[in-house]
């Protein structure tokens, strides 16, 4: 066994661990927490991509439609990342052997370098007013491959229970 699988099942015999995989109810509550968070983060983030695509609220600008959403979705990324570090807890040694967890952490570590890219090129080169035509062609494709990553990440997140 290698260090990270021995670390991982530790982390899953640990008191902790036992209790939530062990409970009647507490897996399956924190499991539904999971859910919601990814609904917030993945519909916020579905909202501003669909807009910079031009599909939606095309007579509000990509700022307009931003920055209400940027502290939801941050909230939605809290309790995911959170409930989501539970699950991990309680099952770490199945999950860090399994094919569909490994690539949805992955898809997740791209999507938010995505993310950050967008937002760090988004203040500085975006045209003022953010019409559908004048929306840049890496913004546009940004947004394209964060509908793709998110689709993949919920697709992975219901294969775990699978593979």
């Amino acid at each position: 066994m290698t260090f990270v699988q021995l670390a991982c099942q530790w982390l899953a015999d640990t008191a902790i661990g036992t209790r939530i995989r062990e409970s009647d109810n507490l897996f399956s509550v924190i499991e539904t927490v999971h859910v919601l968070g990814i609904i917030v983060i993945a519909g916020t983030i579905a909202i501003v991509d669909l807009r910079i695509l031009g599909v939606l609220l095309t007579r509000l600008s990509i700022d307009a439609v931003l920055a209400p959403l940027v502290k939801i979705a941050w909230l939605g990324f809290a309790v995911m990342a959170s409930s989501g570090l539970l699950l991990f807890w309680s099952e770490a040694d199945k999950l860090y052997s399994n094919p569909a967890f490994r690539l949805k952490m992955l898809l997740l570590l791209v999507a938010g370098a995505n993310q950050w890219a967008f937002h760090w090129s988004h203040d500085s080169r975006m045209p003022a007013g953010n019409a559908p035509n004048t929306v840049p062609r890496w913004a546009r494709f940004a947004a394209a491959l964060s509908l793709l990553l998110w689709t993949g990440i919920i697709v992975l997140g219901r294969a775990i229970a699978y593979l």
